[in-house]
């Protein structure tokens, strides 16, 4: 979306001036012609940029004044200073104040642009790397070609555009805020900031200033500042909540309110703060259970739940297993210096068959303990009787046949069915149940394993996977 840029100055030529160039190039604007008004301009919504003029008459402060304010405000807003009357000293101590640029009057359309540009970049880059640092190791893909996974994709790359609000359900550890990042990526906001609440971890009684920031009557000190919230952060982007059902209610009836009017107070404050923001929420509760109980508000729940999405229990994608497991390998190898190791098949099977009740995030978590704690030489596969107790108990009879005793002791038609028996019981568990999948994987037609299944006494559930879209919650909305 459109860039805002806030152009300050006391002459309303170069006011329009400067609009007409930045309007040409598709940015948006807003004006002001004083201290007064800019301050409350910005207070009013964030700009992506701001062009503020030094010396402006009929002002309570100067450039370098409001410079000042603004950057105490939100530090991150970049700041292109312009003076007719400029020199070198001057320049020197707008920088040094914390703006981006200077440029004289007369200036060129053409570098007044290409500051802006490269300004805005600049604030762009600088978020990334904020982000990044806060949030280090943050996935950014779903790995995997499972059909869940393959649903949950496409659904993603078809709501992803639209903007509309989308609640994203699913068990901890699944990968809901990587699909909700997956969905600002690909959305027209991608190149806007994207702000997490989390709140499962906050404070019950921070919550509205986390959410809608702070206006107190000493704002004007330098010890108790205006600070914005999450929403005005993420002015333009994206804000997902994650966690969204621990919420407390009173917070849930404001956000009702802020989301169906765009704007918001800020807690101290009485006027009105206007954002344009997209909001994803995340859950691993039922909300509708949570509703009838009387913990989560019913309006609420329909205006995030305009598309809901479904991130799949890593149960339900065992055929990903290998492909997740190799991926965290690989990153935490790069991540901590240390040279990747190898996972053996027998590794992979017992890693498939296990249920994973911490999902994606407890396969990360033993893959990184792997990579430290299992024995052996760098270059050796990871075999089976490696893994944690817990996991190894889980895996296929196959596995833990003792082929010296059990197996040598009996006739050739029997061993065969016990090999049978024992390898196809590992299959499916692998693939969840699904015969499509196994006989593809076996090679074998799914009839003939059915079949094959009955005869050796095999229980197989043919089991389909889980849609990751539902129907949308309402129309109306």
């Amino acid at each position: 979306m459109a860039h805002e840029v806030l152009i300050v100055d006391d002459e309303p030529d170069i006011r329009a001036q400067i609009e007409g160039i930045l309007e040409d190039e598709g940015f948006e604007t807003r004006v002001a012609h004083n201290s007064d008004t800019a301050l409350a301009a910005f207070r009013a919504r964030r700009p992506s940029l701001v062009v503020l003029d030094i010396w402006l008459q009929n002002s309570r402060l100067d450039g370098l004044g409001i410079l000042g304010e603004m950057l105490r405000e939100e530090p991150q807003v970049p700041c292109v200073m312009i003076s007719g009357h400029g020199t070198i000293e001057t320049a020197v101590r707008a920088i040094q104040q914390g703006a981006y640029d200077f440029i004289e009057k007369p200036f060129n359309s053409d570098r007044l642009l290409l500051i802006v540009s490269r300004a805005l970049e600049a604030a762009r880059l600088k978020r990334e790397n904020s982000e990044l640092k806060l949030r280090a190791g943050a996935e950014t893909e779903l790995v995997g070609n499972s059909q869940p996974m393959a649903q949950l994709r496409a659904a993603i790359e078809r709501v992803a555009p639209t903007g509309s609000r989308v609640l994203i359900t699913g068990p901890a550890g699944s990968g809901k805020e990587v699909a909700a990042r997956m969905i600002h990526a690909r959305s027209r906001r991608a190149d806007g900031p994207f702000v997490v609440l989390n709140c499962a971890t906050l404070n019950p009684g921070r919550f509205e200033e986390e959410l809608f920031g702070v206006e107190s009557a000493a704002a004007d000190s330098a010890a108790a500042p205006r600070r914005a919230g999450v929403l005005e952060r993420a002015h333009g982007g994206t804000l997902l909540l994650d966690e969204v059902a621990d919420m407390p209610l009173e917070t849930q009836g404001k956000i009702v309110r802020a989301l169906q009017e765009q704007g918001f107070e800020r807690v101290g404050g009485s006027s009105r703060v206007k954002v344009d923001v997209r909001v994803l929420a995340t859950t691993n509760r039922d909300l509708q259970a949570e509703i009838a109980a009387g913990r989560f508000r019913e309006d609420l729940y329909y205006r995030l739940a305009v598309v809901p999405l479904r991130t799949p229990a890593l149960r339900e994608r065992r055929e990903d297993v290998p492909a997740l497991a190799r991926h965290f390998m690989a990153r935490s190898a790069a991540t901590s210096g240390m040279a990747a190791r190898e996972i053996g098949e027998d590794a992979l099977a017992a890693l498939q068959a296990y249920d994973w009740p911490g999902n994606v995030r407890q396969l990360r978590n033993l893959v990184d303990w792997l990579l430290i704690m299992a024995p052996g030489d760098a270059r050796e596969a990871i075999r089976a009787e490696m893994l944690p107790p817990e996991v190894g108990s889980a895996a296929p009879a196959m596995l833990k046949l003792d082929r010296s005793s059990e197996i040598m002791t009996l006739p050739l038609r029997d061993a065969r069915e016990l090999f049978e028996r024992q390898y196809l019981e590992a299959q499916l568990l692998r693939f969840g149940g699904n015969i499509s999948r196994t006989a593809n994987f076996v090679g074998m037609e799914r009839s003939a394993l059915h079949r094959k299944l009955k005869f050796l006494g095999v229980h197989a559930e043919d089991r389909a996977p889980a849609a990751a879209a539902q129907p949308a919650a309402s129309a109306n909305l």
